[in-house]
């Protein structure tokens, strides 16, 4: 099944009401992964008054969150709520609040949180993980120029090329397209390319599919 996470940590802030906001997000694709992460952001900020957090994995479809002192319900699941919203996976959320002396109600907190795991998803850079093959295609100078054409049209991604006594390709396309492009490849080049499949596996589409 394809997914959205991010590639790497990101992080953002703002003030309301005096109280400040820190939004931190990162990549985890486990329980452990995700406790290390929310330790470290503890760490970082031992004084803050609260340090809410919220993840979802796809391993074992696991998502928990924590109120981390706020009223129940107020804190941990907007935040897991605007993950989801997000379509995001793999992802934890943690959000430090250094409370400001003004109370902001039940409502109030639920904007905030929301709003700080919002702009933390949103400086991440997502990523488009599809599932994909990878194809090694070798063939003479001739037929490059029909197979560089034919590429853009199912969504590939190139990878590496090398130009010897032959030009060779390694291609991401995504598994749903990989029978037509091998068709298409080996009708335009006359069934001279060879073509290797070295594996299926998920990779970040999010440059070629807009």
């Amino acid at each position: 099944m394809d997914y959205l996470t991010i590639s790497e940590a990101a992080k953002a802030s703002f003030i309301e009401k005096r109280s400040e906001f820190i939004g931190y997000i990162a990549p985890v694709s486990t329980n452990d992964e995700a406790v290390r992460f929310i330790e470290e952001i503890r760490a970082q900020h031992r004084k803050a008054r609260h340090n809410v957090y919220a993840y979802i994995l796809r391993q074992d479809n696991i998502s928990r969150y924590s109120d981390d002192g706020e009223p129940q319900g107020t804190a941990g699941m907007p935040v897991l709520d605007v993950l989801k919203k997000k379509g995001l996976t793999d992802v934890c959320v943690v959000v430090t609040r250094y409370f400001g002396g003004i109370l902001l109600g039940g409502g109030g907190l639920v904007r905030a949180y929301s709003h700080a795991a919002a702009l933390a998803c949103e400086a991440a850079h997502i990523m488009d993980m599809r599932l994909c093959h990878r194809l090694r295609i070798v063939t003479d100078y001739g037929m490059y120029g029909k197979i560089s054409y034919v590429l853009p049209s199912f969504d590939t991604i190139q990878l590496s090329s090398g130009f010897a006594d032959q030009v060779e390709l390694e291609i991401l396309v995504l598994t749903e397209k990989r029978e037509a492009l091998i068709k298409e490849l080996t009708d335009v080049t006359g069934g001279s390319a060879k073509i290797e499949d070295l594996g299926e596996g998920y990779e970040d589409f999010s440059s070629v599919l807009k």
